[in-house]
């Protein structure tokens, strides 16, 4: 494969139960990455079981029928090993990160809280994992200056209905209306062998992963009528902008701009991808020459642009700064408009391509560069696209972008009567 995309080897198999194994092995270190992704995010929840994907990031790490409350996290990390979990709309993932000797043990893990989960979840679990949501809902979105920007963008651009109209921390009322017996159901829907990907990458082969797969996984029945998620392609601009001002307790007027593109797998997504670099990535953006150092209207570290990487509908391009002090907030954004604006109708240059491609050609390796990060990339596109290497078509692809194939995306996704406009104003004292 080549050396711009992914030069190590990628071998696959699918046991009779549906589960795909993604193995890459690399001899540098005495370490494995171990990652699941499964097929389920909060683009899937259906109406009145918003949050439920998320919750099971937490209820996962709860016990299960031969692994005791905790006891995930007491074995990987007293092995040597480091764990988490995440959720987006699109997927949820586990990963660990193990010495390889220890292999065996991640993977006996992860098939016991697959198939071993709802026959362990107790309504008690249940209550005090809705109630650490709950939690992290406030610290994260609630109290947080700005923080629940995302819950906000995310109905400007999505209409209802859509799958992606809702954020992945959900509806509490939803949380709290469910009993045991519909987050059991749900668990039993989506987390199943034949909706996962198992990757693992590092010190091992093919032959010991897919040896150990099948003796842990492979008696795992799988689920015949997984529902498709919704189809979320169809979104189309509306011709009329989108605006919310929200006034509360921030620091500083904080502007953001949104507008929806392309999914993240296309070409066009890829062109996204290196305009919102040029625009807003450093101090060499355009965003920040213009609004940071040359008008001095934004602080200088709170500007930027940058693509969500949503691959099921058209993927939001995010544009937000926020006020030095004494700015006015919509001369800000104003200024924030007439940059977008330029690029749209005036194209890049030869020079803020050049960096945009080092710069993306820098964070490409800088993902590849841990056996984690490659396990979790190798799952990506195993789990969105069907197959693990087109992993290696994601850098040349940024690297083939020209200045006319973004000046034309730009023209065509940029316009401002499809613009979403989100502003924080700070409450002014009485």
């Amino acid at each position: 494969m080549s050396e711009t995309g992914y030069p190590w080897p990628i071998e696959t198999t699918r046991l009779d139960n549906g589960l795909r194994v993604v193995v890459s092995e690399d001899r540098t270190a005495p370490v494995v990455a171990v990652n699941l992704w499964y097929d389920v995010g909060s683009r899937h929840e259906p109406p009145g079981q918003t949050g439920f994907a998320h919750l099971f990031e937490h209820l996962m790490f709860e016990g299960s029928v031969n692994v005791a409350k905790t006891e995930h996290m007491r074995l990987v990390q007293g092995a040597g090993g480091s764990l988490n979990a995440t959720t987006n709309p699109d997927r949820t993932n586990y990963f660990e990160t193990m010495p390889a000797e220890h292999l065996a043990t991640a993977l006996w893990l992860e098939a016991d809280r697959m198939g071993g989960l709802v026959p362990a979840l107790t309504q008690e679990t249940l209550d005090n994992q809705r109630e650490v949501v709950k939690n992290e809902r406030r610290q994260r979105y609630d109290n947080v200056p700005y923080g629940d920007a995302w819950l906000r963008l995310l109905p400007l651009l999505y209409p209802p209905g859509h799958p992606y109209h809702h954020a992945t921390i959900g509806s509490m009322e939803d949380l709290n209306a469910a009993g045991l017996a519909t987050f059991q159901d749900f668990h039993s829907t989506y987390y199943a062998p034949n909706n996962a990907v198992l990757t693992v990458v590092g010190d091992t082969d093919a032959a010991e992963v897919f040896a150990l797969a099948q003796r842990y996984f492979g008696a795992l029945a799988p689920r015949p009528d997984i529902p498709p998620a919704p189809d979320g392609r169809q979104v189309a601009g509306t011709g009329v902008p989108a605006r919310e001002t929200v006034t509360g307790e921030v620091p500083a007027a904080r502007i953001y701009l949104a507008h929806r593109t392309h999914p993240f797998g296309t070409r066009g997504y890829d062109v996204v991808t290196v305009l919102a670099t040029i625009l807003g990535s450093g101090r060499g953006s355009r965003l920040y020459q213009r609004l940071a150092d040359g008008a001095r209207l934004a602080q200088p570290d709170l500007v930027g642009a940058y693509g969500v990487d949503l691959a099921h509908a058209p993927a939001p391009l995010i544009v937000t700064a926020t006020t030095r002090p004494g700015v006015d907030a919509a001369r800000l954004e104003a200024a924030m408009a007439e940059v977008v604006d330029e690029i749209a109708t005036g194209g890049v240059t030869a020079a803020e391509l050049e960096r945009a491609h080092a710069l993306l050609t820098t964070a490409w390796w800088r993902q590849l560069a841990t056996v984690d990060g490659r396990a979790d990339t190798l799952g990506r596109y195993a789990t969105q696209f069907g197959d693990p290497a087109r992993a290696g078509d994601r850098l040349p692809s940024w690297l083939s972008v020209s200045a006319d194939e973004i000046a034309a995306v730009a023209a065509e996704v940029l316009a401002p009567a499809d613009r979403v406009t989100l502003t924080y104003l700070p409450e002014v004292a009485q």
